[in-house]
């Protein structure tokens, strides 16, 4: 009987242009879609080798690498790429503020392993571990599936903010507006869940969340409309685009410290925390929630902190490009310095003004935000007209 001819592994990994696969669901470069069909060329390539080394000549793995399957794992390794990378910024931002809180507060802040770094990593292993417990008398479809879409809305308006040009998930004319839209749910899922929970504290702290969500919602708007109006387009890249030679950020700066503020509202950052207050209301609208459940909700948290520093870093400061210079060798980089430095602004505002009472909000939001969003606008509309955009 004649000896079985064995290949090699390098006969099975192929290193090929995504972009020649005619499944591929990217017209145009994709960083991270291009480094997740790389890594399963490798990873099935080398499954279909061993699998073909017990089995010699086996269908398995030629359809481990055909065009469809290569796709299809690719795609699933594409996003938990892009998670792993939005689960990462949102774990340094964590770490930023308590070190930058420390220093506010004159100490030395968090101090666990890697310059306090490991602290983030312990305090969520002690979440997981903490007893998962349901209060008996809540709804409990909608106790569960309200946090379940706060934290998953959160995962999947950060993971859809695009680093670059060449890092984004999609990319379409009116990505602006449902990044927002998606963004704007979640005050709507807590006051549900405030409801559902059968506490007088969470659903004061829902109808607060509802309260907060009426007084900067339309200022937001306004100001989302004007920079659109400015660059002629919703569509991200096109916004970054027309910052290329002078930031949003000179001509809207009444826009910007308008929309700055409302992002921290939006994220339920101190000083606008009236739906959590827990000098107040306990812990607010999260009061029912314990162990993974209430961990899960600080991570959308943080991830909603993210978009709002993402959203600011793209429509004020340029998103990924730099003033007269435009893209750079790592557009990613320079777009999270940005959105790290708004971010910074942030937890210098908590660490500076206390809680603002449910009334000052309201106050903020439709006598001082709304009509600086307006005059804004009208400046916007007058630099469109003049011709300087």
């Amino acid at each position: 009987m004649a000896a079985v001819q064995y290949s090699s592994i390098l006969d099975w990994i192929n290193f090929s242009n995504p972009y020649d696969n005619p499944f591929t669901p990217f017209l145009s470069d994709n960083l991270p879609y291009n480094i997740a069909y790389g890594l399963w060329e490798i990873l099935g390539g080398t499954l279909a080798w061993l699998i073909n080394l017990l089995f010699p000549n086996n269908v398995v793995s030629t359809w481990l690498l055909c065009d469809e399957v290569c796709v299809l794992m690719s795609m699933l390794v594409f996003m938990l790429l892009i998670f792993i990378v939005a689960f990462v910024v949102v774990l340094l931002n964590l770490w930023m503020e308590r070190k930058v809180l420390g220093r506010v507060m004159d100490r030395r802040g968090t101090m666990v392993g890697m310059k306090g770094f490991l602290q983030c990593v312990a305090d969520g292993l002690k979440t997981f571990m903490k007893e998962n417990t349901i209060p008996s008398k809540v709804d409990k479809m909608t106790y569960i599936w309200c946090v379940s879409l706060i934290v998953g809305l959160s995962c999947l308006v950060a993971c859809m903010v695009p680093l670059s040009d060449r890092w984004y998930v999609v990319n379409y004319d009116s990505g602006l507006l449902i990044i927002m839209a998606f963004y704007a749910l979640a005050p709507f899922f807590i006051l549900v869940s405030g409801w559902a929970q059968n506490n007088k504290y969470s659903l004061i702290g829902g109808l607060r969340a509802a309260e907060l969500m009426i007084s900067y919602e339309v200022p937001m708007l306004i100001i989302i409309a004007t920079t659109s109006l400015l660059a002629g387009t919703f569509n991200i890249n096109g916004i970054v685009a027309a910052q290329s030679e002078i930031w949003f950020f000179i001509p809207q700066i009444i826009g910007f410290i308008v929309f700055f503020f409302c992002a921290i509202a939006e994220c339920e950052r101190p000083p606008f925390d009236i739906a959590e207050a827990e000098t107040e209301l306990v812990e607010g609208w999260q009061t029912e929630y314990a162990g993974m459940k209430w961990g899960l909700i600080m991570l959308g948290d943080y991830l909603r902190g993210s978009v709002s520093c993402g959203m600011v870093a793209i429509m004020f400061l340029g998103g990924w490009t730099l003033p007269f210079i435009g893209g750079t060798a790592a557009p990613e980089i320079v777009f999270l310095i940005k959105a790290w430095f708004v971010f910074f602004l942030m937890i210098l505002v908590r660490g500076a003004i206390a809680r603002v009472r449910p009334d000052q909000i309201l106050n903020l939001g439709w006598k001082v935000f709304m009509p600086l969003a307006v005059i804004n606008l009208a400046i916007a509309v007058l630099l469109k007209i003049g011709g300087v955009y």
